[in-house]
């Protein structure tokens, strides 16, 4: 499966740890550098995302392991950021890429996610309509 990332993660010495892997495993899970269409970056304790604009990132291919490493690096048992699918450009990937949101509060950030019902759902809500993981390079 495939995990856009956009802060820590792009490092492959930080991926390595992350994964408990060495830095050649870790270098071998980055797919190339992408693009993620309808968000934006903003920092606060740590980066997240906020609808609106682009980010520039790296696309990773993981398994069940690894995607459960990256989710508890991320806090997403604890709240701290929530993991959700965003659609991906024709010909980029197969299936969805998964992406990592913090949650605007717990971050110390001003951010504002449209709708109703839980931060999660507001995210998947507005990101299946409106996000897309696409250009990927080498």
């Amino acid at each position: 499966m495939f995990v856009f990332v956009y802060g820590t993660l792009t490092e492959p010495e930080r991926l390595s740890t992350v994964l408990e892997t060495t830095r050649s495993d870790a270098a071998d899970a980055f797919v190339g550098a992408a693009t993620l269409e309808g968000l934006h970056r903003v920092d606060g304790r740590y980066p997240t995302l906020a609808p609106g604009g682009s980010v520039d990132g790296r696309l990773l291919a993981v398994d069940e392991t690894a995607l459960a490493r990256l989710d508890r690096y991320e806090g997403v048992g604890t709240g701290l950021y929530v993991r959700v699918a965003v659609p991906v450009a024709t010909g980029v990937a197969a299936e969805p890429c998964r992406i990592y949101v913090g949650e605007p509060d717990e971050l110390g950030v001003d951010v504002t996610w449209p709708g109703d019902g839980s931060f999660r759902d507001r995210v998947q809500s507005f990101v299946s309509r409106t996000a897309v993981v696409g250009e990927i390079r080498e």
